[in-house]
């Protein structure tokens, strides 16, 4: 019984280690369509960002074109920010988003083809924006479901080949709690995406891009994943807009409408001075618009939540959403830093 008293202590240590991150490498999420700005690239110096994860371009469907690219991004390293005499020092991670559409109403044969158009573009454009940085990874972003898995799986073993490089795709909260029902997608990693849990439009009580209650429901499960894992957190806001109670459109960058607005109840304000934004909503007195953002300590809560019950491997990536100069400003640089840092911790 002593013997046995005596191991207790040093089994629960191993067992505490297992599942400690010893190593985080760096990186964030670049969604806008325009060029990394000056006080970006020195963000991305600052916190020693080793990937940056581009969205190259989307791929959408239409009954006449069939499948096609849209949103294509115009971002380069080829500006005055970059130090000529630095080389950049971190990975550009090709990224690109199809819509689950595209699965729903794509043959064999398309997605053959499908599959050959995203390896062309996405080295035309590595060739043409990024030949001074190395490409060792392309990221394929869809919110699959059961009925779609196929044929995003088929496409999957064929982009493979054709692009030689390592393959990783995102993985939202409900495919990994039931990867029985949903599949494992056949790339070498996947990043699991803490955010965007809730239909913006479904629950007008709860903060969509990160409620903390609904991220635990997805994590307590105490399993590992059969694919290394990396992790996404947001660091974004947007601000829904409704008029004559119903939808209008989003803004991502309404600071200069906070002081045209008033708290009606939490996450809900209503506008009180008819005004233009972006030139594109002209918003009257009496508009609501229901604000999310997520602050430092729903971000650190969020890390403790994912550490606590999600088996990760001792060497990570984390990945902030996204790198936009406004959205940042929500966030000091030391908190920055230690949204990457806690995990180790």
């Amino acid at each position: 019984m002593k013997k046995i008293l005596l191991f207790l202590p040093l089994l629960f240590i191993f067992l505490s280690c297992e599942n400690k991150v010893e190593k985080v490498e760096n990186a964030f999420y670049y969604w806008k369509t325009y060029g990394i700005s000056e006080k970006e690239n020195q963000i991305i110096k600052d916190q020693n960002v080793k990937k940056l994860y581009i969205k190259y371009f989307e791929v959408d469907y239409s009954e006449a074109m069939g499948n096609y690219p849209i949103s294509k991004s115009d971002a380069s390293l080829s500006s005055s920010y970059c130090d000529k005499e630095k080389p950049i020092n971190y990975e550009v991670v090709p990224t690109v988003y199809i819509k689950n559409i595209v699965f729903r109403k794509s043959s064999d044969g398309d997605l053959d083809k499908l599959a050959d158009n995203v390896n062309f573009l996405i080295n035309k454009y590595s060739n043409e924006k990024f030949d001074s940085v190395k490409v060792s990874e392309i990221q394929i972003d869809c919110d699959w479901t059961a009925s779609t898995k196929d044929k995003y799986f088929y496409f999957l073993k064929k982009l493979k080949p054709l692009t030689r490089k390592t393959i990783s795709c995102t993985l939202r909260l409900y495919p990994y709690k039931y990867p029985d029902k949903m599949g494992v997608p056949p790339v070498d990693k996947v990043t699991l995406m803490c955010y965007n849990l809730i239909n913006p439009l479904e629950d007008d009580s709860k903060n969509s891009i990160l409620d903390l209650n609904e991220l635990k429901s997805y994590l307590n499960l105490g399993k590992k994943y059969p694919l290394h894992m990396d992790v996404a957190l947001p660091l974004y806001s947007w601000m829904q807009i409704y008029q004559n109670n119903k939808f209008a459109g989003v803004l991502y960058n309404g600071n200069e409408l906070k002081s045209m607005m008033k708290e009606i109840k939490p996450l809900w304000y209503e506008v009180t001075k008819d005004t233009t934004i972006d030139y594109r909503y002209y918003l009257r007195a009496g508009d609501k618009i229901k604000y999310e953002e997520i602050t430092t300590s729903q971000v650190d809560q969020a890390i403790a939540m994912i550490k606590k019950n999600v088996k990760l491997d001792k060497e990570i990536t984390v990945t902030l959403f996204h790198l936009d100069e406004n959205q940042l400003k929500n966030y000091t640089d030391a908190e920055i830093s230690h949204f990457y840092s806690d995990f180790t911790r």
